[in-house]
C-alpha cells in the first residue's frame, strides 16, 4: 500500500478524534469541569494501573464480540441491531448447560456450555435472517424487537424456575463453578480471561474470511448487486441465514463470558448495553474487523473510566454516554465530509 493511501485511511479516524476532543472540551467546560483534568482522569481510569487495564479489557470483550456480530451481516447489506438480545439468549442457553452439568469436570462443562451458547445465539440470529430471506421482513425491526424478548426470557428464568432459593429475594441462578469459567490469561491484577484472545483471533479470522475468500466476495456481491448475485448462482436466503446465525453466535459468546466470568451467575442485568455499543463500534470501524479492535478498546476504556469518574470526580455516568455519542458523531461526520469531497473531486 502506498504512503498516500495509508495517510488517506488514517485521515478519518485522526480527524474524528480531533473533532471529538474539541467537542468534549466544550462539553466539559460548559458544565463547569476542567477539561484537562477530566481527560487526565479518563486516561488514568482506563489505563493508569494494572487493575484499570484489566477492567478495561474485561469491558472490551463483550463490546468486541457484539461489534463483530453487527459487522458481519453488514458486509452483506443487512443492518442487525440484535446483538443485545443475542447476548442474552446465548447466556440463557449456556446457563442451561451449566445447570445440568454443574459437577462435571472442566474439560466437559466449559465446552458443553460454550457449544450450547453458540447454538442459542445462532438460533436467535437466524430467526430474523430467515424472516428476511423468506418473507422480506425488515431485519432491523425484527432484531430490535427480539432484543426485548431475549431480555424478558432471561428475567423469566431467573425470577422463576432457575432462581436459587439461597439467594433469598435476589433473582439469580446458582453461582457458576470455576470449571464453567474462562481461565485468566495470567496471574495477578492484569489477568483478563482467555475470551479476550478468542475474540482477537476471531476478528483476524473474520477479516481474512471476508476480505480474501470467495465467501467474502459473495457477500460483497450480494450486498452491491443481489440480482447479479442470483444470476451467478448465489443463494440470498442461504447466505442471509448463515451470516445472521454466525453473528448471533458471536454475540451469544459475549453473553456467556459476562455471565460466567463477570457476574458469576445468570441474573437480569448481565449487559450494560454492550450490544448497542457493539453496533456503534462496528459502524465507527466501517465494518472492518481489524479496526473494530482498537475502537472497542477505546469504548471499553471509556466505560472503565466512567466508574473511576463517578467515584473520584463525582461525574454522573450520563457523561460517559455523552462522550460516546460525541465520538460517534465526530468520526462519522468527518467520514461523511471526506466522502463528499472525494465524490466532488471525482465528478
Amino acid at each position: 500500500m502506498k504512503p498516500r493511501d495509508i495517510a488517506a485511511r488514517l485521515l478519518v479516524p485522526a480527524g474524528g478524534v480531533g473533532v471529538f476532543l474539541v467537542l468534549a472540551t466544550g462539553f466539559f467546560y460548559a458544565n463547569g469541569y476542567a477539561p484537562l483534568g477530566i481527560f487526565s482522569q479518563i486516561v488514568q481510569g482506563a489505563f493508569g494501573s494494572a487493575l484499570s487495564i484489566n477492567t478495561t479489557l474485561t469491558k472490551t470483550i463483550p463490546i468486541l464480540f457484539c461489534a463483530m456480530a453487527t459487522a458481519l451481516p453488514a458486509r452483506m447489506g443487512l443492518i442487525s441491531v440484535g446483538a443485545e438480545g443475542q447476548l442474552y439468549f446465548g447466556a440463557l442457553a449456556g446457563t442451561a448447560a451449566v445447570l445440568h452439568l454443574t459437577v462435571a469436570p472442566g474439560f466437559e462443562l466449559l465446552p458443553a456450555a460454550v457449544a450450547l451458547t453458540l447454538l442459542g445465539g445462532a438460533l436467535w440470529g437466524a430467526i430474523p435472517g430467515l424472516l428476511r430471506a423468506m418473507l422480506g421482513v425488515n431485519e432491523t425491526i425484527v432484531t430490535i424487537l427480539m432484543n426485548y424478548l431475549g431480555i424478558q426470557l432471561v428475567e423469566y428464568a431467573v425470577y422463576g424456575p432457575w432462581k436459587d432459593a439461597a439467594n433469598l429475594g435476589w433473582p439469580a441462578t446458582i453461582a457458576f463453578p470455576a470449571a464453567a469459567r474462562f481461565a485468566p490469561l495470567a496471574a495477578g491484577a492484569l489477568s483478563s480471561n482467555w475470551a479476550l484472545l478468542l475474540a482477537l483471533l476471531l476478528a483476524l479470522a473474520l477479516h481474512l474470511l471476508v476480505e480474501r475468500s470467495r465467501w467474502g466476495t459473495a457477500l460483497a456481491l450480494l450486498r452491491s448487486n443481489p440480482r447479479v448475485a442470483r444470476m451467478s448462482g448465489l443463494s440470498y436466503a442461504r447466505h442471509a441465514v448463515a451470516v445472521m446465525a454466525l453473528a448471533g453466535a458471536l454475540a451469544g459468546l459475549a453473553g456467556y463470558v459476562q455471565t460466567a466470568n463477570v457476574q458469576g451467575h445468570l441474573q437480569p442485568d448481565i449487559s450494560s448495553g454492550y450490544g448497542y455499543m457493539g453496533f456503534l463500534v462496528a459502524w465507527l470501524a466501517g465494518q472492518n474487523f481489524l479496526r473494530i479492535v482498537p475502537i472497542a478498546l477505546v469504548m471499553g476504556g471509556l466505560l472503565s473510566a466512567a466508574d473511576a469518574l463517578q467515584l473520584f470526580a463525582q461525574l454522573p455516568f450520563a457523561n460517559t454516554v455523552v462522550l460516546q455519542a460525541l465520538l460517534f458523531i465526530s468520526v462519522l461526520g468527518v467520514g461523511a465530509v471526506r466522502a463528499r469531497r472525494t465524490a466532488g473531486t471525482r465528478a
